[in-house]
């Protein structure tokens, strides 16, 4: 909570001063570009994969999930790392968010090594246990070997991003996306398929060119961090209060992680709901809008990593009236942006679904998915930039609880309700009721923490 009286602002604290709406712009510009690029790499991982044969889509369909739940542990290195360093800074202590951004990256290191050795230990039970087909055990285990063993490498790269995030170096954070991305498109048709005379390594080449983006995204990420206020030195470690930084970023990166992965798999459920009431062409349908969607709300993603720098500046300089500013505008952003990309795509529905497929049915069925949940887009942008900025004011268990209310309480209810009733109508209308409860409950969070809270204190 900010102090009473604001402290001394550290010159490195930038959003701290000047235009808020300009901060938000120049601050959230540059994560779309970075993440675009990262959400490209999965389309272009699975073009390629794809021409290895059904039996190697089959694989990375069960090395999918998995990936993405490891990735939400990054999401919360981020979160957790960016939080305390962005407060820090803010309250003018730059050898505090030093030492926390330090320690936080040490700690993604040892984190990643854990898991990367349980992964490893355990890869063969694990898909077991998700009914993998023996016969494409072989191929996730070509995959999983070496994902498993450089896991390291992507939890440090999120560490340091962490870092350069809560400076409010968006540019630099978002060009260590790009990096990574960039090295996997170039990897990619080299290690799976073979080109200028490099053999191809099939499946497991996939996994070389994921390790291979990681270790690129290390290097330009340490690159930047050290031309900044706050460089990596191991001599800062033996100065750092490892306790009590520990529980600040696991405090934040926890909560954040599963707030980041609840979301996915309430729409595992659906699709669930999906392909036991109403066919192979609504799950195809609702699979597609949802890869088209992934794309429509890259702003408001990029929104919600952004804010957090900025709010946390500010929180811990005691700049409460620049907070509550942020918010506002970020705020009507998501309202505005979503009620506008969300008309587009009703208007454009069946077209859109045209460049996916040309089987009626899918084209049906995605544009009866577009004309329901694209009206939820707004709230849903609301409840992930709240997520963000309750992440960098230390209220991430907060962020959590809306999160799990939105899935457990409203979408899987209202899914096995309506799905009964609608068909895969009621089912589209779940994730509609869904995210517009998410941005009402969000709206108020943020309400009670920034606007009626330090006013009862």
């Amino acid at each position: 909570m900010p102090a009473d009286s604001p402290p001394r602002k550290s010159a490195a604290a930038k959003l701290a001063t000047g235009s808020i709406p300009g901060h938000l712009l120049t601050q959230t510009l540059p994560m779309m570009v970075g993440g675009a690029a990262l959400m490209s790499v999965g389309i272009i991982d699975a073009y390629f994969v794809g021409q290895l044969g059904a039996d190697a889509l089959a694989a990375i369909s069960f090395i999918f999930p998995v990936t993405v739940a490891l990735s939400s542990l990054g999401v919360g290195v981020i979160a957790g790392i960016s939080s305390v360093v962005s407060r820090a800074l803010g309250q003018g202590d730059e050898d505090l968010a030093r030492r926390r951004g330090n320690m936080g990256i040490v700690l993604a290191a040892l984190f990643g090594v854990a898991i990367g050795l349980g992964l490893y230990a355990g890869r063969h039970a694990l898909f077991r246990l998700m009914q993998a087909d023996e016969a494409i055990l072989p191929l996730i285990d070509a995959y999983m070997g070496p994902f498993a063993l450089f896991f390291p490498l992507l939890l440090v790269s999120m560490g340091v991003n962490g870092c350069l995030r809560g400076q409010g170096l968006a540019k630099r954070s978002s060009s260590v996306l790009l990096a990574l991305a960039v090295a996997n498109w170039v990897l990619d048709p080299l290690l799976i398929t073979g080109a200028f005379g490099v053999p191809g390594m099939g499946i497991a080449g996939a996994a070389w060119a994921t390790v291979g983006g990681w270790a690129v995204a290390v290097l330009v990420g340490f690159l930047f961090l050290q031309k900044s206020a706050l460089p990596f030195s191991p001599r800062t470690l033996p100065q750092c209060d490892w306790k009590g930084g520990s529980r600040a970023i696991a405090r934040v990166a926890g909560p954040a992680a599963f707030s980041n992965s609840i979301n996915p798999i309430g729409l595992s459920v659906l699709t669930g709901f999906l392909a036991a009431t109403a066919g192979e062409a609504a799950v195809a349908g609702f699979g597609t809008g949802g890869r088209l969607q992934s794309f429509a709300v890259v702003p408001l993603l990029s929104l919600s990593a952004s804010i957090g720098a900025i709010v946390g500046q500010n929180w811990g300089a005691g700049e409460l009236g620049r907070v509550r500013q942020a918010l506002v505008w970020a705020g009507g952003f998501c309202i505005a942006y979503g009620l506008v990309i969300g008309a587009v795509l009703v208007g454009f529905r069946e077209t859109l679904a045209g460049l996916f497929t040309d089987d009626p049915e899918v084209i049906a069925a995605m544009g009866d998915y577009l004309m329901i949940a694209a009206w939820g887009y707004a709230g849903y942008g609301v409840l992930i930039m709240a997520n963000g900025a309750l992440n960098a004011l230390d209220f991430a268990g907060n962020a959590l609880v809306q999160s799990v209310a939105r899935v457990l309480l409203v979408m899987v209810p209202v899914a096995w309700w309506l799905g009964g009733k609608w068909g895969a109508n009621g089912i589209y209308a779940a994730e509609l009721a869904a995210n517009l409860f998410g941005g009402l409950v969000a709206a108020a969070m943020l309400w009670w923490v920034v606007w009626k809270r330090p006013q009862a204190d």
